[in-house]
């Protein structure tokens, strides 16, 4: 764009993370150091759907502590969505609309925050405005509590999931071994993870030894076997007393039926889960007889700063300030990467990917980082996972309360007499 001084869009996608707001607070930050290049940082209130309404906040308007703050606030400080951009030949007023407000504000940056159905949004409106000859610079930075995105390493918002998940299951196995002479003996956490057993592999960092929880770990990458499940739970039971399972959401059946599926479907046409750990205990207790409490982590995994890993912190904040540098070094329709440069000692560094190579591609868990018996993980996935939920950093504390920030959000006003009805 040569140079010249314009103004900049910045959104958040889909499910929001413990850490996103930190993404945010590298791009707002960074984007202040250059003032001759950067004007203004509009944020799409609710994702995209801000752009398509003209539904934009004035970022100027917050103070540097506010923003500061931002790195240490949970959840999606601008608000998210569930929308995805139909293609080209379905939809084309939604991109007509897009560039109409960003010509009308003078936007010239387009920064979107999310997973892979948000990079492939960022990649359409990088072809629509080159085809339609609107200057625009589009950066995509990743977040996925799923780790799903391919290219990079790992994916901002999971590493504090995982430390999460991991401290939890710990935790809980130490609540139900000590009740498990008279008491319980089978305790089932549910954790997120669709397609992609990151998030269950997590929860293996907690054991170190075979009587430690989690024994068992049911992976959507595997098909779930009933009678071979039962029988392992048996034995955990019978040699140690108790035994803690880790389910992934998207457990499947032999049929390639999600376990827990409810039948509906979100916006972005995913199957909507209806809780599989339920499902799972029912099972064992049908079987057994044994006593079983279960537990949905659901949002708490995503929104629990107060635990995040220092790891992700810093991946995230960076990848957000990268966004910035990339757009001011002249690249378009790319997206920051965490490359791994060592295990021992961790090391990592920005690279950067094609949107074109991320969009609609989900990363699973390789084979070799599942134990043969298909419930736990190698040495391999545990060198990979480590070094991802290291380190602690917390929040400031007011009153035994985590003090997180909210922000203004004051809206721009608008230039355009026209709205837009969503499809």
């Amino acid at each position: 764009m040569s140079g010249e001084k314009r103004n900049a869009f910045y959104a958040q996608s889909g499910g929001v993370t413990a850490v996103i707001n930190a993404s945010a607070c590298g791009v707002l930050e960074t984007a202040r150091q250059h003032p001759d290049r950067i004007g203004a940082v509009y944020a799409g209130r609710n994702g995209i759907i801000g752009a398509l309404t003209e539904d934009l906040i004035d970022t100027s308007q917050e103070s540097p502590a506010a923003v500061a703050a931002l790195r240490h606030t949970p959840s999606g400080a601008f608000g998210s969505c569930r929308y995805k951009l139909k293609g080209l030949a379905e939809n084309r007023a939604e991109y007509e609309r897009l560039i109409e407000v960003f010509r009308a504000h003078d936007i010239g940056y387009f920064f979107y925050n999310g997973g892979g159905d948000s990079q492939d949004t960022s990649n359409k409106i990088a072809e629509f405005s080159a085809r339609s000859g609107y200057p625009m610079t589009c950066i995509g930075i990743p977040k996925t509590v799923d780790n799903d995105l391919p290219l990079t390493d790992n994916c901002p918002g999971f590493g504090s999931v995982a430390k999460y998940v991991a401290v939890s299951i710990r935790e809980a196995g130490f609540d139900v071994a000590s009740m498990a002479k008279t008491s319980t003996k089978v305790f089932v956490m549910e954790v997120m993870g669709r397609h992609a057993g990151w998030i269950a592999a997590a929860g293996g960092l907690s054991q170190t030894s075979p009587e430690q929880a989690p024994h068992l770990i049911l992976f959507p990458e595997l098909t779930f076997n009933e009678d071979d499940f039962l029988r392992r739970v048996d034995e955990c039971v019978q040699n140690f007393g108790y035994c803690a399972i880790v389910v992934s959401e998207g457990l499947r059946d032999s049929d390639g039926r999600f376990v827990a599926e409810s039948g509906s479907r979100d916006a972005f046409g995913h199957a909507q889960l209806g809780g599989v750990a339920p499902v799972i205990a029912e099972l064992i207790k049908r079987k057994f007889g044994y006593k079983y409490h279960w537990a949905v982590a659901d949002y708490l995994q995503r929104a629990a700063r107060h635990i995040a890993s220092k790891t992700d912190v810093e991946q995230a904040y960076a990848l957000g300030a990268a966004a910035v540098d990339f757009a001011l070094a002249g690249d378009n329709a790319v997206m920051p990467i965490i490359v791994r440069t060592s295990d021992e000692p961790y090391t990592w560094e920005i690279g950067k990917a094609a949107l074109a190579d991320v969009a609609n591609v989900e990363k699973k868990m390789p084979p070799e980082y599942i134990s043969a018996d298909g419930y736990g993980i190698t040495e391999a996935c545990r060198r990979y996972l480590t070094p991802l939920i290291a380190g602690e950093d917390y929040p400031p504390y007011v009153d035994g309360l985590p003090d997180y920030v909210t922000l203004a959000n004051i809206a721009v006003p608008k230039r355009l007499s026209s709205s837009f009805e969503l499809s």
